[in-house]
């Protein structure tokens, strides 16, 4: 069960067909737990490299830095070349600094050493500034970036966000293209079958500008692995933002409308829900590879199985008409 290549969005790199997501790696949850340490950190990192797997996503605050450590160490008996390795630069690494977060330009040049330090290599495949920065003229921050590119520290550069807004990373690509800079290539949103809030005018900015799209969230925290159900318990220790808990974002009507068809595609086609939603992304034009995290080894095989769910159209189509995009409410 060997993952296929795929072209990096408009580059000429190559990556896996679905990547490898670290952020739980060395997190430390509410209860006081590690989720992943550093042994099965290794064991996932083995699976995946089994697997055919050589796309490697982090960030600079997953585990604190644990996580790219981690990865460096694991990398360090392998030949770098052969994996494609993507981190992260916004979030507080230092709370009590008032520059330390966010994309100034003394941010970003202090971060990115450290995240090479940490993984251990000369340069990032991919970094992805992880949120927006409105406090940061875009100018700055695009130069500094580009920078990165002509100080070979760096080879492409993403956005990644949570609620993206497509004319900010527009007008970041129009100075880039004035001035000379290196572009957003790659975008990094939230997107799944249940979370479509990128449909519309952010979708259709990353096809204008030729913006690869590397979803995060698949599987809409768990959600479309089929685990829950219209009459089961309601979880009641995981927290969305702004006060909403988990069990009022998903565990809605229409979320399980969707849930229910994602299974009857499940059956349809000898696979489980999670691998048939990671297929439905997969097989979207505009995808470039789903990143894929697991607390486990076997949750990681079941979802690196999605790579041999093979969907019709009209499988694809039903799938995508389970909910309604943000427009089609209207």
């Amino acid at each position: 069960m060997d993952l296929d290549y795929v072209p990096l969005g408009p580059t000429g790199t190559q990556v896996s067909e679905l990547a490898f997501g670290t952020w739980r790696f060395g997190r430390e949850t509410d209860q006081g737990h590690v989720e992943i340490d550093e042994q099965r950190a290794y064991d996932l990192l083995d699976a995946y490299e089994a697997h055919g797997g050589r796309f490697i996503d982090t960030a600079d605050m997953y585990g604190e830095g644990q996580s790219e450590e981690w990865i460096g160490n694991w990398l360090a008996d392998r030949d770098r070349e052969d994996f494609v390795v993507a981190s992260k630069i916004y979030w507080p690494t230092r709370p009590d600094d008032p520059n330390g977060r966010g994309l100034s330009r003394k941010h970003l040049r202090r971060q990115i050493d450290l995240i090479l330090d940490r993984l251990g290599t000369d340069y990032l495949d991919l970094l992805y500034i992880h949120r927006w920065d409105d406090d940061t003229p875009v100018e700055e921050f695009m130069r500094t970036l580009d920078g990165f590119v002509r100080d070979g520290k760096v080879n492409y550069l993403g956005t990644s966000t949570l609620r993206p807004n497509a004319w900010k990373v527009a007008k970041a690509n129009e100075l880039a293209r004035r001035e000379g800079y290196e572009p957003f290539t790659l975008s990094q949103p939230r997107y799944n079958l249940v979370n479509r809030e990128i449909e519309g005018s952010y979708l259709e900015m990353c096809e204008d500008y030729d913006l690869g799209v590397v979803p995060w969230s698949p599987l809409g925290q768990g959600l479309l692995t089929g685990k829950y159900s219209r009459e089961g318990d309601m979880p009641d220790d995981s927290t969305a933002s702004e006060g909403e808990t988990w069990a009022d974002r998903y565990l809605t009507p229409e979320n399980f409308d969707v849930v229910e068809e994602v299974e009857a595609v499940a059956e349809e086609v000898d696979a489980t829900p999670a691998q048939v939603s990671l297929a439905w992304l997969a097989h979207h034009p505009q995808v470039t590879a789903p990143i894929v995290g697991a607390r486990t080894v076997e949750q990681l095989e079941e979802n690196l199985g999605a790579a041999q769910v093979d969907l019709s159209d009209e499988q694809f189509e039903r799938l995508a008409a389970a909910k309604a995009g943000p427009f089609e409410r209207l």
